[in-house]
């Protein structure tokens, strides 16, 4: 469910829309308030299940947006842990007030993948 790069709109709320160019590294996804966020790939391994992004453009008070997202199997194969983390430059705005706005947008997300499994 997560894996894919372009499959955001399938478990995170705040993005309803997404569409991926320049072959699966560019998302281009759109908000709830039809602002556009612009991501891009920055590495991808399928056998660690993780992926790193960066952020070309969005609406978003901060710069040298760069996060991870990591699945990890629990040790008995019946669940997972993803773990979603990064680092970011505020900009006009408290690192308290950044970190808040990603917290509740990725935390809205996780709910949503522990409610589909």
């Amino acid at each position: 469910m997560i894996g894919g790069f372009d499959s955001l709109p399938d478990w995170l709320p705040y993005i309803p829309n997404s569409n991926v160019s320049e072959g699966g590294r560019v998302r281009q996804l759109a908000n709830p308030d039809g602002d556009t966020i612009i991501e891009c790939l920055e590495s991808f391994n399928h056998k660690e299940r993780n992926y790193t992004y960066s952020i070309m453009q969005a609406p978003f008070p901060v710069t040298d947006y760069l996060f991870t997202i990591h699945v990890k199997e629990d040790t008995g194969g019946k669940s997972s842990l993803i773990e979603w983390s990064g680092s970011f430059t505020p900009v006009g705005v408290s690192d308290e007030e950044a970190i808040n706005l990603f917290h509740g947008i990725y935390k809205d997300g996780l709910e949503q993948c522990n409610m589909h499994f």
